[in-house]
């Protein structure tokens, strides 16, 4: 059964029952109301007729006056006595029901009663008075009226009530499905829309409501909410799957390079060997094993910048403490004077470091300094290689500034991605591409920032901020 019947049938089916109580009560009132006008006139009626009639004691029987005197318009009066005589008004020319042994019987226990009656076509309505005299029952008065028309009229009423809810339960039933399948039309979409997603792959899919801000108002907005952060979600996997693949790529490229050189050294070398010209010629062997070593290391240094990597992916998240700058600068500063390079290696003042403590890793801070240093050597052959120092409000930046090859403004949103290299044919420097994707993850968990300035054949300025704490 669907939601719109559903809906329909309890929409009925309440008005069904308050338009029976209704109904009921308002029947129940209008006959109650009619049996009690008509219970209090002949009530009247024959009080009034007890209260005027005078027994005439004759031979010691008593005797009645003609009731003429009492009747009205639509009431019958008859008197019925001990004795058996029978006195009735003239407006009537039959004779009322009258069981003598039980009215006569029921007279002495109470001094009026009703009762209804049916005497040829009519409908009677008939109110039994007691008739004293001298304490003495000598009689009992029947004050009656015709209900007939009272009866049709109630009959009509039943008539009238019972088409008019038929007929308001039909109309309800009509409206309540229109209404029900116009209050459900933005569910229908919303259906409709989760069967198109289902059957294809555009999470694009908006659902359309035009109304009120109500129940399925905010159900719409929130499917709606609900599509944009699975479409969302969605592209944000496709693009994880494609750099997933770039990555396994780009790793297998950077490992078939090493493995195909150190392969080619072993055969060669195994060769001579075999042959025996090994002996004679022990530079070539060198040079084998020399290219051996090499591309081990640097097999070596990327499956470390991997493994860094994948720490990173896996949430690996690194100890800070509170440590001294200064001593890692200096170290720094130090330690780079022996890394190969061709340019001039310099630094500036250091003064503004005293003091200065933050919150991070030695060995993470040293590393991180190391990745931009050895770059731009790498990438500067002429000129020189810098670092400064800068304050601003409570940080502290590391200013790595060289003369090198620099970069195109449109490549420095790149840098930071995992084997990206700006030098396009990825051969005029060794490396991995992976250095500056290790740094970003260190720079973003010290909660650093780094700022990038760059111009093609000009030179390259990185720096490092790090927040500053006070102990």
């Amino acid at each position: 059964m669907s939601l719109r019947l559903r809906l329909t049938l309890w929409y009925t089916g309440i008005l069904a029952i308050t338009l029976l109580i209704f109904g009921i009560a308002f029947y129940v009132f209008i006959s109650m109301k009619t049996e009690a006008n008509n219970e209090q006139m002949l009530e009247h009626q024959g009080k009034l007729a007890v209260s005027q009639i005078r027994l005439i004691p004759q031979w010691n029987v008593f005797t009645l006056p003609e009731l003429n005197d009492f009747k009205s318009a639509g009431v019958l009066l008859q008197a019925n006595l001990t004795n058996g005589k029978t006195v009735k008004s003239n407006n009537f020319g039959g004779k009322l029901l009258f069981d003598q042994t039980s009215s006569f019987a029921r007279a002495e226990k109470e001094i009026s009663w009703f009762s209804t009656a049916k005497q040829d076509e009519y409908n009677l309505l008939i109110y039994h008075i007691r008739m004293e005299s001298n304490q003495q029952i000598i009689g009992v008065l029947q004050v009656a009226t015709e209900i007939t028309n009272d009866l049709n009229f109630l009959k009509n009423i039943r008539t009238v009530l019972t088409i008019l809810s038929l007929l308001a339960v039909l109309i309800a039933a009509t409206l309540g499905w229109f209404l029900a399948r116009r209050t459900l039309r933005p569910i229908e979409h919303v259906i409709m829309a989760a069967n198109r997603i289902e059957r294809g792959t555009d999470l694009g899919q908006r659902i359309e409501h035009i109304g009120p801000n109500d129940e399925i108002g905010r159900l719409t907005n929130t499917v709606n909410g609900m599509l944009s952060r699975l479409q969302s979600t969605y592209r944000e996997l496709e693009e994880a799957y494609r750099t997933q693949r770039r990555f396994v790529s780009d790793a297998s490229h950077e490992l078939r390079t090493p493995l195909t050189t150190i392969r080619g050294n072993v055969e060669l070398l195994e060769k001579v060997w075999r042959t025996g010209e090994g002996k004679q010629d022990m530079q070539m062997t060198m040079e084998a094993m020399q290219d051996i070593s090499q591309e081990a290391a640097r097999m070596s240094r990327l499956v470390n910048d991997l493994l860094a990597l994948a720490r990173a992916d896996a949430g690996h998240e690194i100890e800070l403490s509170p440590i001294k700058l200064l001593p890692i600068i200096e170290e720094v500063i130090r330690k780079a004077k022996f890394l190969p390079h061709q340019a001039e290696w310099r630094h500036g003042d250091l003064h503004d470091l005293e003091n200065v403590t933050v919150r991070g890793s030695e060995d993470y801070l040293q590393q991180l300094l190391f990745i931009f240093i050895e770059n731009a050597f790498k990438y500067t052959k002429h000129g020189y290689v810098q670092l400064d120092i800068m304050r601003l409000d409570n940080q502290v930046g590391i200013r790595i500034s060289d003369t090198g090859i620099g970069m195109e403004p449109e490549q420095i949103p790149q840098i930071f991605e995992r084997f990206y290299r700006a030098d396009t044919s990825r051969g005029q420097t060794s490396g991995t591409g992976l250095g500056l994707s290790i740094a970003k993850w260190i720079i973003d968990e010290h909660l650093g920032s780094i700022e990038v300035v760059s111009k093609k054949n000009e030179g390259s300025v990185f720096i490092i901020w790090l927040p500053e704490i006070y102990e």
